[in-house]
């Protein structure tokens, strides 16, 4: 099942569809596909295996 989350850069603030595969958890590095700043990307999943992604700037 491919999962796709719209995501809105905290840099350039354009809306981006990023993939994000079914088993993954936990924190990443991302890089916005608009202006490539690096995003730290938080990917959860409650009981009902909802998903739900964040992205703040990367320090």
């Amino acid at each position: 099942m491919e999962e796709t989350a719209r995501i809105r850069c905290p840099y350039c603030r354009e809306w981006v569809d990023m993939y994000v595969d079914p088993d993954t958890c936990g924190t990443f590095v991302e890089d916005c596909a608009v202006c490539c700043r690096p995003w730290t990307v938080t990917v959860e999943r409650d009981e009902r295996g909802r998903l739900r992604v964040q992205a703040a700037r990367a320090q």
